[in-house]
């Protein structure tokens, strides 16, 4: 057990990101597990992504991505300035994919850096004209990027009039999915590679979608049949970064915590958190610590669940 300045229960006594009447902690972590805050000297906190050493790497919204040592404790900067990088995750051959966002310093790319520290722009266009504010990254075991691009912050000039998701093959064609999100944030992959996890999270609507994935998407004639709303948050805060578990549950960052659900979208737990929390991300020994970022700080939990992550390639 990790020692702690957060337990769990007295978050909830004290209404810190109160519960559902049908939650259940106790299927996500052991009784008396404590949240622990590793680091509290960001700006934002966001990403999220495990390395080949077990490390952890992280953004920091400031301009600049730090890595968590767990063996020493230590959090260093790993890069500065980071392109306004904002979600991140590792590839089956070690490579951190990076989204990078818009406002000064900002890339408004997907950059791709190899184990060597070698970075290079995945893309940054669609069609001739440049991303809004890339936010969030997910892969699938093909070695294809999914992207979300809204526009939260920046001044730059728009030269995309929506806010999309896309994917990027591995010969780096880029095309545009159809999910019916608005404005959207966080996305994750399915271990079965079928289904792609989106949360639209704007003023219009916050909601938990999953779309069937299709290798043929421009083909399809009935793309909203692939589309449902598993999630409704109504007038809550929806989900902000996401990931996932080896038997599909959805681990999203909310306000109030980290929340669980199942495949099917139904809420089974929440992890309460001191700060509202932007991203997730699975780690440590089994791939059983979650890992948390919220507010300026990163956070971590052991837990009964065990996260997953694409196989080496």
């Amino acid at each position: 057990m990790f020692a702690s300045a957060f337990m769990l229960m007295c978050l909830t006594a004290l209404g810190v990101g109160g519960v559902d009447d049908d939650d259940d902690l106790d299927q996500v972590v052991e009784p008396l597990e404590r949240v622990e805050r590793l680091w509290d000297q960001g700006t934002f906190t966001e990403g999220g992504a495990t390395a080949a050493d077990g490390s952890i790497l992280f953004s920091d919204i400031g301009d600049r991505i730090m890595r968590f040592n767990p063996s020493t404790g230590e959090t260093k900067v790993f890069r500065e300035p980071s392109g306004r990088a904002n979600g991140m995750i590792i590839d089956g051959r070690g490579r951190l994919i990076v989204a990078e966002g818009a406002n000064t310093g900002g890339g408004r790319r997907i950059s791709i850096t190899d184990p060597d520290g070698d970075c290079r722009t995945l893309a940054d266009r669609f069609e001739g004209k440049r991303f809004n504010s890339p936010n969030d990254v997910a892969i699938d075991d093909k070695g294809r990027v999914y992207f979300t691009d809204p526009r939260y912050v920046g001044d730059e000039p728009r030269e995309l009039d929506f806010e999309g998701v896309f994917r990027i093959d591995p010969d780096g064609r880029v095309t545009r999915l159809e999910t019916g999100a608005k404005k959207p944030n966080g996305l994750v992959v399915s271990p079965d590679g079928e289904t792609l996890y989106v949360a639209d999270n704007g003023p219009d609507r916050r909601a938990l979608l999953a779309v069937d994935i299709d290798d043929d998407d421009d083909d399809d004639d009935d793309k909203d049949s692939k589309i449902r709303v598993i999630h409704d948050f109504g007038e809550e805060s929806g989900i902000d970064g996401m990931t996932i578990t080896v038997d599909g549950r959805i681990v999203g960052a909310t306000a109030k915590g980290a929340a669980v659900f199942t495949p099917e979208g139904r809420r089974i737990a929440l992890i309460p958190t001191p700060e509202p929390a932007a991203n997730v991300e699975f780690g440590g020994d089994g791939g059983r610590v979650l890992y948390i970022l919220a507010g300026k700080s990163l956070y971590r939990i052991p837990t009964t669940m065990t996260g997953y992550h694409v196989s080496p390639r």
